[in-house]
């Protein structure tokens, strides 16, 4: 069981204030019971979810009881759960009883009457109900999606990472504290299938024309990846041989797919002897490994990830690092794979730290073409990749509002990890660092400074300057340099206070380290030799000579 060893942290302020950037950003009540510790969450632990609902396609309702089992850290009397309108709370229950509760916004604040004794276990039971927010553009806004297959059968499917589990069902909506395990019941009309996170336990047709589907989940898992996916589903699998033994690959795609899916699907196998070499055994063999053809481009939804990327190579048929390499893969079927490592073993305690899950995620495309087609095609992609970032604000976001980083935080912090891997300069130990992340904080929730600490002591190296100039900064640093006769002297620009990240240049055609600061710095070399910088790595550079 998960120990608590944060500070309480409270600002319920009407307003609070977060300087990002020099920008003020302003942040509502709301953003702050959201993404704040507080302290009518701090007191108790996750243990278990059964969430049991009932969907309803035809007039996009569903209606359910979800039963929270909870461990008690410190005495306390007053619950917080998260319901996101046009859900409604009916009726809380503890141990029979009913119980009073008040709403303040999407939070729900409970009354317990039974007293909350430390080192207990107890449950609630919550009703609830509605016609959930509809996503306007899954998977990137929150919501459910009610739509219908090319036969015309219903599909729905649901989407809540940012904006919250607590759009469809109650629950402790913090990153922070997971569920040890989940049972998932889903009743369905009986002509569609229920595709949802864990091992299928039972289907059961019942007599009122609907079928119950119950799903468990043997593993920790964060709310945002539990997920509904329903329609005309039909079934194959594999079985893959990996580091821990054979693991369960089941496939749920619409009947008419059934082709092109049992031919597309053989990237995962790829996939997975890639990842398994960079990250380590996939982290959920006990709840296997599962696709779902969903109708938006696919979610990294634990043990159960979602796919609609059309059967192609690349990314909606467009390679997101325009070399080539892009189309070498199936850009969904690698990236959101890549998040059962990170995103979902290892998830951050708060959205602000989410490049954890998205560098990493993104790095993961160059790392699968490193495995199959070598290092320069790796460095060929990621490289490729930095037309994309923008540099707009600090990858990591304000803490405690729910609130995510620049955008940035996938393929800058891709050519982040990228340069890490040149200055680590051992492609082995760099496999070692990341496979050791995998472990030492394997189905944990973490925060950005336990990751950062672990890559430094692993490295053997302070990377607290590289980390704040890449996750905290905007500014790229620049590798300055003038030549005088047979004197190159070099500083970095543009960086953070005690940047001093060691670099390779090209001299002519030799390769040499140097570790410039802020300070101007000098060697020897032949008059006029050519400098070029490292392009592996994340920098600028700019000749100062006299011309």
């Amino acid at each position: 069981m998960k120990k608590l060893n944060q500070l309480i942290l409270i600002c319920l302020f009407v307003i609070s204030i977060s300087v990002v950037n020099g920008q003020n950003l302003k942040f509502t009540r709301q953003d702050t019971l959201r993404g704040t510790i507080t302290k009518e969450r701090i007191w108790w632990d996750l243990s278990y979810y059964h969430l049991n609902v009932i969907v309803d396609p035809s007039d996009s309702s569903l209606k359910g009881q979800n039963t929270i089992r909870y461990k008690v850290l410190l005495p306390s009397q007053l619950m917080q759960i998260d319901l996101q309108e046009p859900m409604r709370i009916a009726k809380v229950s503890q141990d029979g009883k009913s119980l009073n509760f008040r709403r303040d916004g999407n939070a729900y604040f409970i009354d317990l009457t039974k007293k909350q004794t430390a080192g207990n276990f107890n449950e609630i039971q919550i009703d609830f109900g509605g016609k959930p927010q509809v996503s306007k553009r899954p998977p990137w806004s929150g919501g459910l999606s009610w739509k219908r297959d090319a036969n015309n059968n219903p599909l729905v499917v649901t989407t809540c990472q940012g904006d919250g589990a607590s759009l469809w069902w109650p629950c402790k909506d913090h990153q922070y504290d997971e569920p040890d395990s989940v049972l998932i019941t889903v009743t369905v009309p009986e002509n569609l299938t229920d595709v949802s996170n864990g091992r299928l336990r039972s289907e059961i047709t019942n007599a009122d024309h609907t079928k119950t589907f119950n799903w468990f989940v043997s593993s920790p898992i964060n709310n945002y990846c539990i997920n509904l996916n329903i329609g005309d589903y039909v079934h194959f699998g594999e079985k893959y041989k990996g580091e821990k033994g054979m693991l369960d690959c089941d496939y749920y795609v619409l009947s008419y797919n059934l082709d092109k899916a049992k031919l597309q699907f053989k990237e995962v196998k790829r996939m997975l002897d890639a990842l398994e070499y960079w990250f380590g055994p996939y982290p959920f063999y006990e709840d296997s490994y599962k696709l779902v053809e969903v109708p938006y481009p696919g979610m990294e939804h634990q043990s159960s990830v979602t796919y609609g990327n059309d059967y192609k190579n690349g990314y909606k048929q467009t390679d997101e690092s325009n070399t080539g390499w892009g189309f070498k893969f199936d850009f969904i079927i690698v990236h959101e794979s890549a998040h059962e490592w990170f995103g979902n073993s290892i998830t951050t305690k708060d959205v602000a730290d989410m490049w954890v899950h998205e560098g990493f995620g993104a790095y993961s495309e160059s790392l699968f073409l490193n495995y199959h087609f070598g290092k320069q095609a790796c460095s060929d992609y990621v490289i490729g990749t930095r037309a994309k970032i923008r540099n707009d604000k600090p990858i990591i976001g304000p803490y405690n509002v729910n609130t995510e980083g620049s955008h940035d935080m996938y393929y800058k912090g891709a050519n982040m990890l990228h340069t890490l891997r040149q200055i680590v300069d051992n492609d082995e130990k760099f496999r070692s660092m990341v496979r050791g992340l995998s472990s030492t904080f394997y189905h944990q929730t973490v925060t950005t400074q336990q990751v950062e600490d672990y890559l430094s002591q692993s490295a053997g190296l302070d990377l607290t300057p590289f980390f704040n100039q890449y996750l905290r900064d905007t500014r790229i640093p620049v590798f300055e340099y003038s030549l005088d006769k047979n004197q190159l002297r070099y500083r970095w620009n543009n960086c953070v206070d005690g940047f001093t990240m060691p670099v390779k240049i090209k001299v002519n055609d030799t390769v040499k380290w140097v570790q410039p600061d802020k300070d101007w710095k000098q060697m020897e070399i032949e008059p006029g030799a050519k400098i070029e910088t490292d392009i592996n790595f994340y920098v600028a550079s700019k000749d100062l000579s006299a011309k």
